[in-house]
């Protein structure tokens, strides 16, 4: 963590080239069992050539955590660089250029192109009769990308060839060039973020407000001769120090940090298969687990500003989604746990950072507030704990477990102490500025039918309720109790463990009595009284089941309806609602009808709890083969799908649903 303050003044992005020759044949030297390469090779698309600075037609690749990305270019006229970089360093992302830093070989006219992109690297390939450019992309930290151009003799003759660097137009109406001696500086008035693009010394460069070109350098290839020319682009925020960037990369080696990206990926995807449930083990599961773990790679975002710890976007693809979310940072963390538990512990410090002193959380949080403001209007449900312990669960590290288990206990008892209108130990989703509009916000799920006719009511200053308690939000606490019961166990608090199992046990009479429906077979909110349902079938309804608060005829009940064709068990089962219902619009709805993987997930994991085993591995597979490109290679995982045709909805690269996907495919 730092605590630097972020000053505000005029970003300076400055790119930093470094050039080198290597004539050297001596193969990469990699470690055995590099299968994860073909497996995760070419996952998801990145050719884009942006048109403007917002251009969201394509997918872009990152790693380690940078707060920029890179795509291929999609035709051969723009052949020597990788489009971009797209930088998130302005708050909602922009294009910096369809090419930064292209590479031009005077004369030369390409013929075919190929591009491959890996977890670990993207690399493409231009080709003609005589010359063959290989172009290699990295990230060596959370700061900076190498980028390796090969250029190969492949013809008979001597050959002389003139190279040069230059950039394609800029994009961003913010960003500005200068240079001084040799160096090439960017710019940009919407953000504190700088970079570095140093070229030899001695080097002539020119420059206009937004072009730059540096002088020819000639280079002479015998045949089948190489040459090698690296390339660094760094983007770096004002609390890292841009010296200690720059003097580590005068020691990096390319192929090193490559073969360190390799090894990394592979542990990383091998973690993930290692763990897959054994009616999963065929190769398009396998695949499906590496494109999750791409799509959180790509969402990572080192701390900067205001985010003290590093973290997950939910997607970089939707620009209001380039924040930290509490709700979604839990499931991100139970996702990463399976393969980078520090990065998942880092996730839950992201968010309790901003612990308030009587235990709230903030909704969500940016890096920029002068931007985009801090959520404090509302908080998220309570899957926290829950998330603790998966953690906790894959390394046993006790200490982390200490850290958070008092800010955890303090979140839980929030919900009592601000959100039990009635003080009946039933809570309800509520506000902290009394709006509506935030009140549905804090239960996630936005224009759920269920809060249709839903009114506001006064706790005390600063803390509201909504008139229904329900029932996911009181599965959500029965299962924070369990899990808290667990941690304090870990930390031998047995006092504390024993008062939550107690409090537990009333709490699930208390849900199986108020909030099942024994004539529909399903639960429901109900209304503060606890007399009357709030009706129309949702996904709340089998929480109940994912917490292991219902009976087991109840959860018998509640699969009968999950099973039904005509109601949730869809192209992509396990909607937001049943789909007989008359207000069902996919289209429309947001939370009134699309599929949510977390949602689906919590279903599955159900049915699972109670030993529906058989009805859980279908409904696992018709989602995963019902949602359109979550399987097979190229596309996105999206935010959300349509029940009924598998279309995929709303933003793309969407983070929750991947860390959900690998729960799917590993969670027992």
């Amino acid at each position: 963590m730092y605590l630097n303050k972020v000053f505000k003044h005029i970003v300076v992005l400055v790119l930093v080239l470094n050039f080198s020759c290597n004539n050297s044949k001596e193969p990469l030297k990699v470690e055995k069992n590099f299968d994860f390469l073909n497996n995760s090779k070419n996952i998801l698309d990145y050719r884009i050539t942006p048109k403007n600075s917002v251009d969201k037609s394509g997918l872009m690749f990152s790693d380690q955590g940078a707060w920029f990305a890179y795509g291929f270019p999609d035709t051969i006229s723009n052949y020597g660089g990788f489009s971009g970089p797209f930088l998130m360093t302005e708050q909602n992302g922009i294009w910096s250029s369809a090419n930064l830093s292209q590479l031009v070989l005077k004369n030369v006219v390409w013929k075919s192109f190929e591009t491959t992109s890996y977890a670990s690297h993207l690399e493409h390939v231009f080709k003609n009769e005589n010359l063959k450019l290989t172009q290699q992309l990295v990230f060596s930290s959370g700061h900076t990308a190498i980028i390796k151009s090969t250029i190969t003799n492949i013809g008979k003759e001597t050959m002389v060839i003139s190279m040069h660097w230059k950039n394609q137009p800029i994009l961003a109406e913010s960003l500005k060039f200068s240079s001084t001696k040799n160096e090439v500086l960017i710019k940009s008035s919407k953000s504190n973020a700088s970079g570095h693009l140093i070229f030899p010394i001695g080097t002539s460069i020119k420059n206009t407000d937004n072009t730059y070109s540096t002088a020819p350098k000639n280079i002479s290839l015998k045949a089948n001769q190489s040459k090698e020319i690296n390339i660094s682009q760094t983007f770096i925020f004002p609390e890292y120090s841009w010296e200690n960037e720059k003097l580590a990369l005068t020691t990096i080696l390319f192929d090193s940090v490559l073969n360190i990206r390799k090894n990394e990926k592979e542990e990383q995807i091998s973690a993930l298969i290692n763990n897959i449930k054994p009616e999963f083990k065929d190769s398009i599961y396998k695949n499906v687990l590496a494109k999750s773990q791409l799509t959180l790679q790509n969402n990572w975002r080192i701390a900067a500003g205001e985010l003290k710890y590093e973290g997950l976007f939910p997607s970089y693809h939707y620009k209001w989604f380039n924040g930290f979310w509490s709700w979604d940072s839990w499931k991100h963390a139970v996702g990463l746990s399976y393969y980078d538990p520090e990065l998942a512990k880092n996730q839950m410090r992201t968010m309790f950072y901003f612990q308030n002193e009587d235990g709230f959380i903030v909704d969500c949080v940016y890096r920029d507030t002068t931007i985009e403001a801090h959520n404090y209007r509302d908080t998220k449900p309570p899957l926290s704990v829950w998330a603790v312990t998966k953690i906790y669960e894959k390394n046993k590290d006790t200490a982390f477990v200490k850290e958070m288990y008092p800010k955890l206990k303090k979140y839980h008892y929030w919900w009592y102490n601000k959100r039990d209108y009635d003080n009946d130990g039933l809570c309800e989703y509520g506000s902290t500025d009394g709006t509506l509009i935030a009140a549905k916000w804090e239960s996630g799920m936005d224009n759920a039918i269920r809060f249709d006719d839903s009114k506001i009511l006064k706790n005390e200053e600063g803390a509201y309720s909504l008139d229904q308690e329900s029932v996911d939000l009181n599965a959500y606490l029965y299962a924070e109790k369990l899990y808290l019961a667990k941690l304090a166990e870990a930390l031998q608090i047995f006092k504390d463990a024993n008062m939550y199992k107690e409090d537990a046990e009333i709490l699930k009479m208390n849900i199986q009595k108020q909030f099942y429906d024994s004539e529909d077979g399903w639960f429901y909110d109900t209304n503060l009284e606890g007399n009357r349902f709030i009706k129309g079938e949702g996904s709340e309804g089998w929480t109940a089941l994912w917490a292991n608060a219902a009976t087991q005829d109840q959860a018998e009940a509640v699969k009968e309806r999950m099973m039904d064709p005509e109601k949730f068990f869809s192209k992509v089962p396990f909607q937001t609602m049943s789909a007989d219902h008359p207000k069902f619009d996919p289209l429309n709805g947001y939370w009134r009808g699309p599929n949510w993987l977390d949602q689906a997930y919590f279903g599955v994991k159900g049915l699972r709890n109670y030993g529906f085993n058989t009805d859980a591995n279908k409904s696992t597979i018709q989602i995963l083969k019902g949602a359109d490109g979550v399987l097979g290679k190229g596309k996105s995982i999206r935010e959300n799908y349509h029940p009924i045709t598998g279309e995929g909805l709303n933003a793309q690269n969407f983070s929750w649903s991947a860390a959900h996907i690998i729960m799917l495919l590993t969670d027992s």
